[in-house]
């Protein structure tokens, strides 16, 4: 056979081995397989091979409580008025004494500031799930709950941990309240309504029912919850809070600046 007759038979066997590769593979695509190094190889092969050596899902953390805070709002709105009124006099005496005024006033300034902030704004007590922070004009506390020995209210609120007793300045006890409140309670189980006026005169008997259920006084309300808390954090909580000891930090950001100014108070004064 001469080479013209051969050219178009490989040609035609060519395009035959072609229809049959093509025709193995669409057969292969229908079949879900694909070819590997060693062989087909079936694609859910491969989901399970990711979801064996899949990275487990992180565990979702406990929720958190938010923190309780116990602040004096009658101490808060008096060092108030007064860091503003020592604003007031503090600058009329700066920018128009004369002589030493300025200085002395400044001198007062830098002592009087510390200490009323100290004593009103700075007081508040801080309670979470693991210790409980009290934050009094000189110093702060920490107590973690298992050094918790008691928390009571008499004259005074106070803590007693590691043997040693705190007060909790930003929970003061108010008698008078206290005394107030005992008359309610007395009047709501007597069955007697309390009367609304001036010294109870010429008020109209109250009938609501918030008016007829007893009461607390606010630091015994106040005492109450920690107490909750303690009890709560200290072995039987979901979250146990840490052993540890108190710790006591005195607050040098007020100490500082108060020992400052008195100093130069005095030796502005005693050099005249």
């Amino acid at each position: 056979m001469t080479s013209e007759h051969q050219g178009p038979e490989r040609r035609e066997s060519t395009r035959e081995r072609e229809r049959e590769e093509r025709a193995g593979t669409a057969d292969g695509v229908e079949a879900g397989t694909t070819k590997g190094a060693d062989g087909p190889v079936s694609p859910d092969a491969g989901e399970a091979g990711a979801e064996a050596g899949a990275v487990p899902a992180p565990q979702p953390e406990p929720p958190k409580y938010a923190e309780h805070v116990y602040r004096a709002p009658s101490a808060i709105a008096g060092g108030v008025v007064l860091l503003a009124l020592a604003a007031w006099l503090g600058t009329d005496a700066v920018l128009n004494g004369s002589g030493r005024t300025p200085a002395i006033s400044l001198a007062g300034l830098l002592l009087f500031v510390p200490v009323v902030v100290a004593y009103t704004l700075r007081p508040a007590v801080f309670a979470n799930t693991e210790r409980l922070r009290v934050r009094n004009p000189l110093r702060t506390i920490t107590v973690p709950w298992p050094s918790v020995e008691s928390l009571q209210a008499g004259y005074t609120s106070e803590v007693v941990a590691d043997e040693r007793t705190y007060q909790l300045w930003a929970i003061p006890v108010s008698l008078r309240a206290r005394k107030g409140v005992q008359r309610h309670n007395a009047r709501v189980r007597a069955g007697e309504p309390p009367a609304r006026g001036f010294l109870g005169i010429g008020g109209q008997a109250v009938t609501s029912e918030a008016d007829m259920v007893e009461r607390r006084a606010s630091s015994d309300q106040a005492i109450d919850e920690l107490r909750e808390l303690a009890f709560r954090h200290a072995e039987d909580g979901d979250a146990p809070a840490p052993a540890g000891r108190v710790t006591v930090r005195w607050a040098y950001e007020v100490l500082v600046p108060a020992l400052l100014g008195a100093v130069a108070l005095a030796l502005l004064v005693g050099t005249r």
